[in-house]
């Protein structure tokens, strides 16, 4: 894993947003990439401590870990206090892919009323609260960059995108955010 007490965050210092959304460098996390079977889906929940979401743009989260459904056998696990996540898995004791990615991604936090319009300026997703409640998540784009938003609550999401994408996701977010607060 990634020593994340030490690695240079790529967005540290950055700061954006209006009177109606704040944007925020999310806290370094620990991540992995899990792909399973269904047979391993019961052994891996017990592992990790969360139910793993077998339904499309469905997330369950609890004590600062998320597991977020990216398709039929895939997985985003993201723990906000720095487990190594690939020995949880391996000792699920179930047949799985683990592939740590803290170092590949980091995120943004997109807080207040403003974040669904400031989304909205650079992502073809609908993420209203009806068609994106809290707890969904989703692989989508923010303008030419892959992207994974996780709905924290009514006015919060987590955007995971890749470090090397971050600077022009920010950059296109906080224009967006400068447009939500007009």
């Amino acid at each position: 894993m990634a020593d994340l007490a030490t690695r240079k965050l790529p967005l540290a210092g950055r700061h954006g947003g209006s009177s109606t959304v704040r944007l925020t460098p999310a806290a370094p996390a620990s991540r992995i990439s899990l792909r399973a079977s269904a047979d391993s889906v019961h052994g891996l929940s017990q592992a990790l401590g969360l139910q793993l979401p077998t339904r499309p743009k469905t997330s369950t989260s609890g004590n600062g870990r998320h597991v977020l459904w990216l398709g039929p056998d895939e997985w985003l696990v993201i723990d906000e206090n720095g487990a190594e996540l690939v020995g949880v898995a391996a000792s699920s004791g179930v047949l799985h892919s683990a592939t740590d990615v803290s170092h590949r991604n980091t995120a943004v936090i997109i807080s207040g009323p403003g974040a669904e319009a400031t989304l909205a300026a650079g992502c073809p997703q609908d993420v209203s609260l009806s068609a994106f409640p809290i707890g969904a998540c989703s692989r989508t784009l923010l303008g030419k960059a892959e992207v994974v938003i996780l709905r924290l609550d009514e006015e919060t999401f987590r955007v995971e995108v890749w470090r090397s994408f971050s600077d022009y996701a920010f950059g296109l977010l906080a224009e967006g955010a400068e447009d939500a607060g007009l």
